[in-house]
């Protein structure tokens, strides 16, 4: 990513859009509005990938936790 300095009206974007810097071409993601908060998209799409796993991996565990539980209740 340059050191572009990119001007963005906080009414022209959302959260979550994706715009294009002029400078270098690097996809932004928009994090915030106030103030306008970017970040490289594929920076955002790894941490997105990383909250997925853990998410996955809590249910996973839950998942063993249950089984757990319903072997200690008498049959």
């Amino acid at each position: 990513m340059c050191a572009a300095n990119i001007d963005i009206e906080e009414e022209d974007v959302d959260e979550g859009d994706n715009i294009g810097c002029d400078e270098c071409g690097t996809d932004l993601k928009v994090l915030g509005k106030t103030p306008v908060d970017l970040q490289p998209a594929d920076e955002t799409d790894e941490e997105d990938e990383d909250e997925l796993y853990d998410d996955e991996a809590h249910e996973d565990l839950a998942a063993e936790e249950d089984e757990e539980e319903d072997d200690e209740w008498p049959r």
